[in-house]
């Protein structure tokens, strides 16, 4: 029986001892996926500044991307197993950033422009590709009461990941050329591949602590995960929250753009920094939300209200911002926005999965936190747009978001009453886990 300093650090950190091993190395695997983006994400967000004019179309490229992305990412998942495909996913972007390298090096400057714009395109796809098949890998090792426990600690990493990566870019980001910092974001690609290996060993050899499936191949075609998310409710709930939340996100992205841009004017190294100290501020604030809180307020509220959490403080942020619309409450309200999204809403999304099969975690997953995430930011990208056509001030677009997060509370309370009543089929169908699961 556990005492002392052991009994506290379980109280506040709800992981049983033969969890600790796999659960380190999904976190390490969290901190190396993130590390590396955080590291390009000033950069992404930097193009989005100066070329704001162009934001939507961006955006519409991005989506159309994703379209072809999906299905030739399935059709991989059906082909190989996931000790397979999930490290050679990281592999691939790894080699994708190398040959931006190349491009930045070699060819005229006359073309910048051009590759920003193909890059900006790139950096969205894989900000969602990467952490969909990390997430996809950790749901599919973990059982549903094991990841109301954990999964909060396991997103720790992604935020050290975050402080890590955006506190590097933040110290170097006027000191070096862009191109050094995409070959310096290949390396955490290389370690995520080999941490995912390992955890894909450890369940093969029977660890009990981890979900072991009989086929290692994931069943079905390319285009099936779509079928599956158009056929259920509550994969289409699923779709429906993420869309939404993409219109609140879209509305402070845009916003953020907009009122950076009028404050730093075409000082881009000022607006990296600037970008890159809001990620650390976020990521911090994140971090202690994760580590001390999520697990519990998962257990507390369930995952209705966990789920309902995030809408909730973006429908009070959009009144402040619509009544103050200053730079300064922007980003008090981006930087709980995000601390909301990545420590409570984040651990709870990824939950819902644990009730599905391997098709829905891994192939409707990505179709989902992929190309329906790309599709809602295309959608409300030039919602935006027309908003502000119509001649609506940041506080006016702040205001007409209100109402849209009353209805993403209610899509999240649905979803929390649909997964609680399959986790009561799965329980009532399936033999009792091991012990301390």
């Amino acid at each position: 029986m556990d005492s002392g300093p052991s009994a506290l650090l379980k109280k506040l950190i709800p992981v049983e001892r033969e969890e600790w091993a796999p659960v380190i190395l999904a976190t390490a695997y969290g901190f190396s996926i993130l590390f590396s983006y955080y590291i390009l994400r000033a950069v992404r967000d930097e193009i989005s500044v100066a070329d704001r004019g162009n934001l939507q179309f961006l955006w519409t490229a991005v989506f159309f991307v994703m379209l072809l992305a999906v299905p030739l990412y399935s059709s991989f998942v059906s082909r190989f197993s996931r000790g397979v495909f999930i490290p050679w996913a990281n592999r691939f972007f790894g080699l994708n950033l190398i040959l931006f390298f190349l491009a930045l090096e070699l060819l005229p400057l006359e073309v910048r422009p051009w590759i920003d714009r193909v890059f900006y395109v790139w950096a969205s796809v894989f900000a969602l590709f990467v952490v969909a098949v990390f997430w996809g890998f950790i749901v599919d090792l973990f059982r549903n009461q094991q990841g109301k426990r954990v999964f909060g600690f396991i997103a720790v990493g992604s935020s050290l990941g975050g402080i890590a990566g955006s506190f590097l870019t933040a110290q170097i980001a006027s000191l070096v050329p862009v191109f050094v910092l995409l070959l310096v974001a290949v390396v955490p690609l290389e370690v995520a591949a080999r941490l995912a290996s390992s955890l894909h060993r450890r369940a093969g050899e029977g660890q009990t602590t981890l979900r072991v499936e009989e086929k290692e191949r994931v069943p079905g075609t390319a285009w099936t995960g779509i079928g599956l998310v158009l056929r259920s409710p509550y994969l289409s709930g699923i779709a429906a929250y993420i869309f939404v939340m993409t219109f609140a996100s879209a509305v402070l992205y845009f916003q953020q753009a907009d009122l950076v841009g009028q404050a730093f004017g075409n000082d881009r190294g000022a607006s990296r920094e600037f970008l890159a100290w809001i990620d650390v501020a976020t990521n911090i604030l994140t971090i202690l939300t994760q580590g001390f809180l999520a697990a519990h307020l998962l257990r507390w509220l369930g995952i209705g209200l966990s789920l309902a959490f995030l809408p909730a403080l973006s429908l009070l942020g959009f009144l402040s911002l619509g009544t103050y619309p200053l730079l300064a409450v922007l980003v008090v309200l981006q930087v709980l926005y995000r601390t909301g999204r990545y420590a409570v809403a984040r651990p709870a999304r990824e939950v819902l999965y644990t009730v599905v099969g391997r098709e829905e975690r891994y192939k409707s997953k990505a179709f989902i936190d992929a190309a329906v995430y790309r599709g809602g930011d295309l959608v409300n990208g030039w919602v935006y747009t027309g908003l502000q056509a119509l001649g609506l001030t940041v506080g006016g677009i702040a205001l007409v978001a209100v109402p849209v997060m009353g209805i993403w509370v209610a899509i999240g309370l649905f979803l929390g009453k649909a997964q609680e009543e399959k986790a009561a089929e799965m329980a009532g169908a399936s033999p009792a886990p091991p012990a301390g699961v």
